[in-house]
């Protein structure tokens, strides 16, 4: 029961699909986010976008650039709706990453954010960008195994009846 209990606090609030498309993932890290009191408000209604997101490292620290965190209507004094907000990660992995960025030419995408007992969490994907075939292959082979999975049922239907 407390596990289950567990999971449902565990919920994204926003992800971004688009990341998925334009990049292939090749690893995803778990970072903390720092925000100020009334982001969290807003994130928690749903009100960010990560279309624009990227993660840099700047002078051994990571930061979230582009992230749109809406105002929050309560709040008496808002923060920048677009500042660049730091992210929490071990130093080895932010060595890692600088490493691999700057070496491989691999990028920092943020792919989701959600909460995690309570505490507001990014998942980064390091990833290298598609190609415009990449991505019509991508379609192609998605759209291939739709057509499969549809013929599949439809020969189980009629087996069945």
């Amino acid at each position: 029961m407390v596990a289950v209990m567990a999971r449902e606090a565990d919920r994204t609030v926003i992800s971004n699909r688009r990341a998925r498309h334009d990049f292939e993932i090749l690893e995803t890290y778990e970072c903390g986010l720092i925000l100020v009191g009334c982001e969290v408000k807003s994130l928690r209604e749903g009100k960010a976008n990560l279309q624009e997101a990227y993660a840099r490292v700047d002078d051994g620290e990571m930061w979230l650039h582009g992230m749109h965190v809406l105002p929050y209507p309560m709040a008496r004094d808002n923060p920048d709706p677009i500042r660049k907000r730091k992210l929490l990660l071990h130093r080895r992995e932010i060595e890692e990453l600088t490493r691999q960025t700057t070496e491989a030419g691999l990028t920092l995408v943020p792919l989701k954010l959600y909460f995690r007992d309570g505490i507001a969490k990014v998942e980064l994907g390091l990833a290298k960008g598609k190609k415009r075939w990449d991505k019509r292959q991508a379609i192609a082979t998605r759209d291939a195994q739709r057509e499969t999975d549809r013929a599949l049922k439809s020969a189980r239907r009629n087996s069945q009846g």
